[in-house]
C-alpha cells in the first residue's frame, strides 16, 4: 500500500502541489524591539527572523509557493526582505486579522487554486528545517492531515482552580503541538469555514480537524523547532544558527561521505536498482523496495553532512517504510542536505552484481538520481562490476553497492 501510494506521489517529482502559509503577523508584545519593531523583523545572525523561516520553506523542494501573513504596516517591508533574501517562491504578502485563526484564513484565501495541500507555519518558529518540513509533508500526503510535534519529557500535572495538583497525566500519550501543520486543501477549507460560521475559536489548526473528527498524524521534529517568544529565545536561536553555519563551514565548506549496502536476492520480488526496475527472476529483499544502490548513495550523503544513517532515518521497525520507494526516501535525504546548507558536487557509485547486466540501465539510473537530488546528470557517475564468481554477489546470492560523494556549502 505504501509503495503504491508513494509511486503515485512520485509521478510529479515534487508530489502534490503544496503551498505554505507562514503566519508572522503578531504584535510580539512579549518581546518588542527597542524601537517597537515586532519580533519577526528582529535580526538573527544578520537576517530578519521571518527570512530565516521563509528560507526553510524556500529550500524544501515540495513547497511550490509561499504566502506570508504580516501586520498591514509591515507588508511592504516583509515583501522587500523576501525579495532581497532570495525567496523565489513568494506568491503574496497579506495582512493578518484580529486573531490567529483569522490571519491563517487570510493567508489560506491567497494560495493558488492549484494547491492540493497547505502547510501552515508559525513565523516565530524560525529554526524549522527543510528536512523536518519534508517529513510532515510526506505523512500528510498519506493521511490527509499531519502535524509537527514534540514528545514531552517532563511529568505533566493537571491542576484545579485553586492551583492544587489533581492528576498526573501519562506523558507517553502526550505531545506538544508545533508547526508546520499540513492539511489537504479541501479538508482544511471545510473545517476552517465551518468553525468560522459557528463562531468557534481555536488555538491551532489541528483543533479544526478535531472538530470534524478528522485524524491528524503526529510527526516528531527536532528539539530546535522552538517558538521565539521571549528575549532569551532570540539568543538561543542565534546559537543554533551559528552552530549550523559552523558545520557548513567545516573543511572549507567541502565534505565527503562513503556508503555501502548489500541485499539478498530472492524470488517474487521486483528488482529495483538506482530507481530503475530491471527484468530479472529475482529481486532484492528489504523492508523498503531493497534498492541497494540508492541505499548506499543515501548513506554516503548522510555521512557527508554528519547525519545518522538510513537505518536511523527510516527504521525498519516503522511500518510506514514497508515497501517504500527508495527514490522517495532519497528525495527526503536531499531535503536534509538542503536543511544543512549542503549541495551535491559529485557522486560516484559502483554496483557489484553477477547478473543481470547493469550497463544498459545506468543512463536511466543517473537521470533518476540526479532528478531526486536536484543536480545535473553529469554530476553523477555509476559503474558496475562483478566479483568473478566470488562472494555473495559472485554466487548470485545478492547484490552490493558502494558510493562516495562530495558535498559543498550552498
Amino acid at each position: 500500500m505504501f509503495l503504491t501510494r508513494q509511486n503515485e506521489l512520485s509521478r510529479g517529482k515534487q508530489g502534490p502541489y503544496t503551498a505554505a502559509v507562514i503566519v508572522a503577523g503578531g504584535q510580539g508584545t512579549r518581546m518588542p524591539g527597542a524601537d517597537g519593531q515586532p519580533k519577526q523583523l528582529r535580526l538573527l545572525c544578520g537576517k530578519p527572523l521571518v527570512l530565516h523561516t521563509a528560507l526553510a520553506f524556500e529550500r524544501c523542494a515540495r513547497i511550490r509557493e509561499i504566502v506570508l501573513v504580516t501586520r498591514a504596516e509591515d507588508a511592504d517591508t516583509v515583501r522587500q526582505i523576501c525579495v532581497e533574501g532570495g525567496i523565489t517562491k513568494l506568491r503574496s504578502v497579506v495582512a493578518g486579522g484580529e486573531h490567529r485563526q483569522q490571519s491563517v484564513l487570510h493567508g489560506f484565501d491567497a494560495i493558488s487554486p492549484k494547491a492540493r495541500y497547505v502547510a501552515i507555519h508559525d513565523g516565530a518558529r524560525c529554526l524549522i528545517t527543510p528536512a523536518a518540513i519534508e517529513r510532515v509533508l510526506r505523512t500528510a500526503y498519506r493521511y490527509r492531515a499531519a502535524t509537527a510535534c514534540r514528545k514531552l519529557v517532563d511529568t505533566v500535572k493537571r491542576v484545579g482552580g485553586d492551583g492544587s495538583v489533581t492528576e498526573t497525566l501519562n506523558r507517553d500519550e502526550l505531545v506538544a503541538a508545533e508547526t508546520p501543520q499540513v492539511f489537504e486543501v479541501g479538508l482544511y477549507r471545510a473545517a476552517a469555514y465551518l468553525a468560522e460560521t459557528e463562531g468557534a475559536l481555536v488555538t491551532d489548526d489541528n483543533m479544526l480537524m478535531e472538530r470534524i473528527g478528522q485524524r491528524v498524524m503526529s510527526v516528531p521534529t527536532e528539539s530546535e523547532n522552538f517558538k521565539v517568544t521571549h528575549e532569551g529565545d532570540l539568543s538561543a536561536a542565534e546559537q543554533v544558527l551559528r552552530k549550523r553555519q559552523e558545520e557548513c563551514d567545516m573543511h572549507g565548506g567541502m565534505s565527503i561521505g562513503h556508503g555501502y549496502d548489500v541485499h539478498r536476492l530472492v524470488p517474487e520480488r521486483p528488482l529495483l536498482v538506482g530507481g530503475v526496475r530491471i527484468p530479472h527472476p529475482l529481486g532484492l529483499l528489504g523492508h523498503s523496495d531493497g534498492d541497494v544502490l540508492l541505499h548506499a548513495v543515501m548513506d554516503s550523503l548522510l555521512g557527508a553532512c554528519g547525519e545518522p544513517d538510513i537505518g536511523a532515518q527510516f527504521p525498519d521497525t516503522d511500518k510506514r517504510y514497508r515497501g517504500a520507494d527508495s527514490l522517495e526516501l532519497l528525495r527526503a535525504v536531499a531535503g536534509i542536505l538542503r536543511s544543512r546548507g549542503r549541495r551535491v558536487r559529485y557522486l560516484d557509485a559502483t554496483i557489484v552484481a553477477q547478473a543481470p547486466k547493469m550497463a544498459p540501465h545506468i543512463p536511466q539510473m543517473k537521470e533518476a538520481i540526479a532528478a531526486a537530488l536536484g543536480c545535473e546528470v553529469r554530476q553523477i557517475n555509476i559503474k558496475a562490476t562483478t566479483e568473478e564468481g566470488l562472494g555473495v554477489s559472485g554466487k548470485g546470492e545478492g547484490m552490493a553497492a558502494h558510493a562516495v560523494c562530495l558535498l559543498s556549502s550552498d
